[in-house]
C-alpha cells in the first residue's frame, strides 16, 4: 500500500486532454469515453464499453496521486506518487490517481478513478510494479485486466458490494509509440513568411522626349 492514500472505508475523505478511461465500481463496467465533433460545431461524448479481458500498457512509473473533482468543472491537484499528498482543496474534491493507459483497441487514455475500491486495486498493482520494475529497467508493465471481482464493504448502513478490476502484470515492454508522442514537445510554430517588397517599376519612356 505504497501510494499514501487514506482508503479506510470508514473515513470521510471521500494543454491537450487525453481521451478518458473510466471504471464504474457499482456495475463493474470499464468505459472508454470519446469526444467527437457534432454537426453544430460542438463536441459530443460517446461512451464505449471496454470488453474484458484486455491487455494494456500502464505508465505506473509516472502515476500521480491527489485530489480531483468533476463538478462544476474538472479540477485536479496532483503530485508524483513519491511526494507528500497535497492538502484537500475543497469538500467537492475526492482522492484520486492519474495515470496513462494504452490499449491497442482504444489508444492512449487517461485513467483517474476516485472510488476507494478502485484506488485500493491500483495501490496493490503499484506495489507489484515497484517489486518488479528493478528487474525490467527501461520498460513498462503490460497489465492484463481479466475481469472484475466483488468487494464487500461493511458500513453502518449494512453490507455494500462494489466491483474492482481484477488485473495483474503479465509482461514488460518498450514504451509504445503513443506514450513517446504524448510526451514529445510540440514543435515551435513556423515563423511567418517574410514578404519581400516588390521592386519599384522601371521608369517608362515618355513619348514626348526629343530624339537626337
Amino acid at each position: 500500500m505504497g501510494l499514501g492514500f487514506n482508503i479506510d472505508s470508514s473515513s470521510s475523505g471521500g494543454g491537450k486532454f487525453l481521451p478518458v478511461l473510466k471504471f464504474d465500481a457499482k456495475s463493474g463496467d470499464m468505459i472508454a469515453v470519446n469526444r467527437e465533433p457534432a454537426p453544430d460545431g460542438t463536441w459530443e461524448k460517446h461512451e464505449v464499453e471496454v470488453a474484458l479481458p484486455i491487455k494494456g500498457v500502464m505508465d505506473l512509473e509516472n502515476i500521480e496521486i491527489g485530489w480531483i473533482t468533476f463538478a462544476p468543472t474538472y479540477s485536479a491537484v496532483m503530485v508524483k506518487a513519491n511526494e507528500k499528498m497535497p492538502p484537500k482543496p475543497s469538500d467537492d474534491h475526492k482522492q484520486a490517481v492519474r495515470l496513462k493507459v494504452f490499449f491497442k483497441e482504444h489508444g492512449l487514455r487517461e485513467f483517474t478513478p476516485t472510488s476507494k475500491t478502485v484506488l485500493r486495486a491500483v495501490d496493490q498493482l503499484h506495489d507489484k510494479f515497484t517489486e518488479q520494475a528493478p528487474h525490467n529497467p527501461g520498460k513498462m508493465p503490460i497489465v492484463t485486466i481479466e475481469g472484475t471481482e466483488t468487494i464487500k464493504v461493511q458500513t453502518p448502513q449494512g453490507e455494500l458490494r462494489f466491483k474492482a478490476p481484477k488485473w495483474t502484470i503479465t509482461g514488460w515492454t518498450e514504451a509504445p509509440k503513443a506514450f513517446i508522442e504524448a510526451e514529445a514537445p510540440k514543435p515551435a510554430p513556423a515563423p511567418a513568411p517574410v514578404v519581400k517588397p516588390k521592386p519599384a517599376p522601371a521608369p517608362v519612356a515618355s513619348d514626348d522626349i526629343d530624339e537626337f
